[in-house]
């Protein structure tokens, strides 16, 4: 007899931020289509996450005395928050450390921290870590007193190695991380990472506590969650790469009207991800024609995503459920709202996730409470 289809508990969320290096405005990145997405869960009867930008947030706050844009912004955010939150949405903690000591003239900011929290002392970590979470509780404790911060991602992914950051997590009662992505490597102006040889990129597992790419072999006071990735076929690659060259084409017919779009684009923004240790030849081959022999790897993230590599990865996901042998099987999905530019593909999928038969949706605070219950299989080493 046929075994049943596994439960696929899908996760959605959103890194709520304005873009790494603190350009953008925040009405256009942030608080519009966070309402718009908002919108659209509440119209299929999904309850999302996002994971609130913290560090942002705090550094507005601590300038906002000699620029009142600043306090209304700051003032607005909170708002926002609180709202999303009231609204059966879940927030939790996000953290990118470069807004550390950020400086702000001419309506500009200069951001001097180190991208990484990785690169930061046990101690500095902490402390950005503890102050991120002091605030989000007392900001939605005033309404709902049993709310807590359960989950991290960290910026850019920076999670791994460390001798420490595992430990301070668990220090501060975060129940599980989710900034493992199987596969990804950055070796930028600002990011240095290796996830390509990670020892699970699907599965709850325990971690080594020193290096969150590696599965213990025993249970851990810390649980890791991948963000899910996938290989798009390579009829979807082709696809995409026609429909970039079209939009690469109508940005050089009208570059005003796409900046003013995208809230304001900071020049050169893009080359603060551009690959350091390669070259521009070996980039159009991993980019361009690789992608044709192994399919390319993606990122679960809803912006960047049409609706067909959706439909894809949902496929993707059943798949490897199946093959996994358990019942039942979280997957966090990724979302940028600040990338998004259109919600009609996002809301074909959701069309399509609240039929699934085999799909269920939870919150990060859900999920973190199946954990605490054992609802969930976690992975170690030796099983």
């Amino acid at each position: 007899m046929k075994n049943p289809e596994p439960t696929i508990y899908l996760v959605f969320v959103d890194d709520w931020e304005l873009r790494g290096n603190g350009s953008g405005d925040a009405r256009k990145l942030q608080f519009a289509p966070m309402r718009e997405l908002v919108k659209l869960y509440q119209e299929f009867g999904i309850r999302g996450s996002f994971n609130a930008e913290v560090m942002q947030q705090l550094t507005f706050r601590q300038h906002e005395a000699g620029h009142p844009e600043l306090r209304d912004l700051a003032n607005e955010w909170e708002e926002l928050v609180v709202q999303t939150y009231r609204l059966g949405c879940d927030i939790q903690l996000h953290i990118h450390p470069q807004w550390h000591q950020a400086d702000y003239s001419d309506g500009q900011w200069r951001l001097r921290g180190d991208w990484s929290i990785l690169n930061y002392s046990a101690s500095d970590a902490l402390s950005m870590l503890k102050t991120g979470r002091d605030y989000l509780e007392r900001l939605l404790r005033a309404m709902d007193a049993n709310y807590r911060c359960v989950s991290f991602r960290s910026g850019a992914w920076c999670i791994a190695p460390s001798p420490h950051i595992l430990s301070l997590l668990v220090e501060l009662g975060i129940v599980f991380d989710m900034s493992i992505v199987g596969g990804v490597r950055y070796n930028t102006r600002n990011i240095q990472l290796d996830y390509t040889n990670c020892e699970e990129d699907f599965l709850p597992y325990y971690p080594v506590m020193t290096d969150a790419r590696k599965v213990s072999n025993k249970v851990e006071p810390l649980i890791c969650v991948p963000t899910n990735c996938f290989y798009a076929s390579r009829r979807q690659v082709f696809q995409r790469h026609v429909k970039n060259f079209g939009t690469k084409v109508k940005q050089k017919v009208a570059p005003s009207l796409s900046v003013q779009h995208q809230g304001g684009v900071a020049v050169g923004y893009g080359m603060e991800w551009e690959p350091t240790d390669t070259s521009r030849l070996s980039r159009i081959y991993d980019e361009k024609i690789k992608p044709y022999f192994t399919g390319r790897h993606l990122i679960s993230d809803l912006a960047q995503l049409d609706y067909a590599l959706l439909t894809e990865m949902l496929s993707s996901i059943r798949r490897r459920a199946r093959a996994s042998g358990l019942s039942e099987v979280p997957v966090i999905l990724e979302n940028h709202t600040k990338d998004v530019r259109d919600f009609s593909d996002i809301k074909r999928f959701l069309n399509d996730v609240v039929k699934a038969p085999d799909v269920r949706c939870l919150t990060l605070t859900e999920l973190a409470q199946h954990f605490t219950a054992g609802t969930f299989k976690i992975r170690t080493a030796n099983h």
